[in-house]
């Protein structure tokens, strides 16, 4: 019998409460969005918050997580280091993790990357277009050629990453720009999905095409029983 996949979406949830152009897209919360659209796709839910103790981010919620979604953007110095410690770890045993637009510049996304995480942006929505480059890839399933959003605001390259274990999607910006914005890694027995859109005041996340996106990568990042892994000094196989 297949087992639920138990996913925690994590959220600022500071523009919400004190920008009201925000409050108009997401009423109730970026995350509380996120939740409900992976509830209607048979996921088991719930929701933590910077302010909450722990950041909501308790061992105990953790250790009940297989995949952690990540949204941040105006607060990520606010983030306590022994939670982001906590995270990395539990990336590190096999939890998954998806973060989500300026999640790139999170305490936990550089930790995990090695690397500054810059990039260009541009906030005057650009027209994006999502184009699927890796059109076997379970992250893909059930999409079209690309994704076409109205409204977006711009990153840009050079985005200051680690090279993708497989990049997914490219964007492409109104603008110009391109930029690489479904990008795959693995640290320990942990699979890390960056996905690109996602900004504050345009409501990306109640598009269908990005809610089935998020749905696959939590899939594809949920944990597997592999190989047990063992380390140290060890016996020779052979006498």
């Amino acid at each position: 019998m297949a087992t639920t996949i138990r996913v925690t979406i994590w959220n600022e949830y500071r523009h919400e409460r004190h920008n009201p152009k925000v409050a108009a897209v997401y009423p109730d919360g970026i995350h509380t969005t996120i939740a409900r659209a992976l509830e209607t796709n048979g996921f088991q839910t719930r929701t933590a918050t910077l302010d909450e103790p722990e950041h909501g981010l308790t061992k105990e919620v953790l250790e009940q997580t297989d995949v952690l979604i990540w949204w941040g953007h105006m607060a990520h110095k606010d983030v306590s280091d022994e939670i982001v410690e906590r995270v990395h770890q539990r990336v590190l045993d096999g939890m998954g993790l998806i973060v989500l637009h300026s999640g790139h510049f999170s305490k936990i996304f550089k930790r995990l990357m090695g690397t500054t995480c810059d990039l260009k942006w541009r906030e005057s929505n650009d027209h994006e277009r999502i184009w699927v480059v890796a059109p076997g890839h379970p992250i893909t399933e059930g999409l079209g050629e690309y994704i076409e959003l109205e409204h977006e605001e711009m990153y840009g390259e050079h985005f200051d990453i680690p090279a993708p274990e497989t990049l997914v999607f490219v964007s492409w910006f109104s603008g110009g720009e391109v930029f690489r914005s479904g990008c795959c890694y693995t640290r320990g027995r942990g699979k890390i999905f960056y996905f690109r859109p996602g900004h504050e005041t345009i409501p990306t996340y109640h598009n269908s095409e990005v809610q089935r996106v998020i749905s696959n990568a939590v899939r594809w990042a949920a944990p597997v029983q592999g190989a047990q892994r063992l380390f140290g000094n060890r016996p020779a196989l052979e006498k």
